[in-house]
């Protein structure tokens, strides 16, 4: 779940961490009042989902209160990378010695925290990976031990600080660490991260991603969520605590475990189908869970078919039968489904769906095709 930068500022603080003077605020008034609190150079920066802010102008400084008025109208005209920005953040304006680069990243593939330091702050970190590779220093955790003091004294030297700096960076980097840690983020980045001309470190600019399966143990982070900047559909189904992923195809795919709903996925690509979501209705599912799943498969325009593929263990097919059934009643469903129920009480689900005029599958890859076939017989015929 991504957070704005002065949500994620807050969170810093906190957690000890220094971050410049500054307030959110949502209108251009509001922007000149908090400039006229801080009373002196301020800067303002659009709060929006999306880098690359600085070159579409959502960052600019303002000299006084008159003129970030007149910065914060412009930036809440804009939208960058397609979002509405909505709210400004306006805070003092640094005297910077020196910008640098650290985060603190889940990387999946090593299943390990990622850290990523660089005395090459003030740009995307994408660009200096690009063109001064040499320029980032970078080591995984262990997460049996973390963050240890040894690494962090080689990353201090590796960014060129002098003892005393070294020192400050050094703390810097634990409460970054332990913020990152007892949030549940998958993402902390500072960047830049600003030495000061009074030789203090602050966080100039904050992002951090928060993990979606952890949110149970901070039910507070739950008001952070900007659902007009989520897909719509999966506002919808998180509300019914229905897990699903929206993709890019035109077959919807329902199923109960994950293990099965994703070799569903890779069995309609195999057949040439493009799956248009992935949804776990899960196992024990009732009649209701089962119809409104099947209606938020069915509220995506592009879904042109849908495959349901139950294996019923604690599920019972019967129960998903009547779901898909009142689901039909509810929506009058005029595009291609296909069936496949195995497993607990599926004669009495297939008898239920025996006068539908959905189609059956006796196999998983039955389905497969059988979605396929249909939805290209659709195509053929426009």
């Amino acid at each position: 779940m991504k957070i704005y930068e002065y949500q994620a500022k807050e969170i810093l603080r906190k957690s000890g961490i220094r971050i410049p003077i500054g307030k959110m605020a949502k209108t251009a008034k509001s922007a000149a009042k908090v400039a006229e609190k801080l009373n002196k150079k301020v800067v303002v920066k659009a709060q929006v989902h999306s880098g690359g802010r600085g070159k579409a102008g959502g960052i600019k400084l303002a000299e006084n209160p008159q003129a970030s008025q007149d910065t914060a109208a412009q930036i809440l005209q804009m939208r960058i990378g397609g979002l509405k920005v909505k709210s400004v953040l306006v805070e003092e304006a640094l005297n910077i010695s020196h910008e640098y680069y650290l985060s603190f990243a889940l990387d999946r593939h090593a299943g390990k925290t990622i850290v990523m330091a660089s005395a090459e702050g003030g740009v995307e970190i994408e660009e200096v990976a690009a063109h001064s590779p040499g320029k980032i220093y970078k080591f995984h955790l262990d997460p049996a031990y973390g963050l240890m003091d040894f690494q962090m004294r080689r990353t201090c030297e590796k960014l060129g600080l002098e003892h005393r700096m070294a020192k400050e960076f050094s703390e810097f980097m634990k409460r970054l660490y332990r913020t990152y840690t007892e949030n549940d983020c998958v993402l902390a980045e500072i960047n830049p991260l600003v030495l000061t001309a009074e030789g203090n470190f602050l966080a100039a600019d904050a992002k951090m991603d928060l993990d979606e399966n952890a949110l149970f143990r901070h039910p507070d982070f739950l008001e952070l969520r900007e659902a007009s900047e989520d897909d719509p559909i999966e506002v919808e189904a998180h509300k019914k605590k229905i897990p699903y992923v929206r993709l890019e195809g035109s077959i919807g795919i329902l199923g109960n475990g994950a293990g099965l709903v994703m070799t569903t996925l890779d069995m309609v690509s195999r057949e040439g189908g493009k799956p248009a979501n992935f949804l776990d209705v899960g196992g024990g599912s009732n009649w209701e869970t089962v119809k409104n799943s099947l209606e938020i498969v069915l509220s995506d325009k592009k879904v042109k078919g849908v495959f349901i593929n139950i294996f019923g263990g604690i599920s019972r097919c019967d129960e998903v039968a009547k779901g898909i059934l009142e689901a039909d009643k509810a929506l009058n469903i005029k595009i291609p489904v296909v069936i496949r129920l195995s497993g607990t009480n599926e004669e009495e689900g297939r008898a239920l769906l025996a006068a539908s005029r959905f189609a059956s599958a006796s196999t998983m890859e039955d389905g497969a095709k059988k979605i396929v076939e249909l939805i290209e017989g659709i195509g053929k015929k426009v």
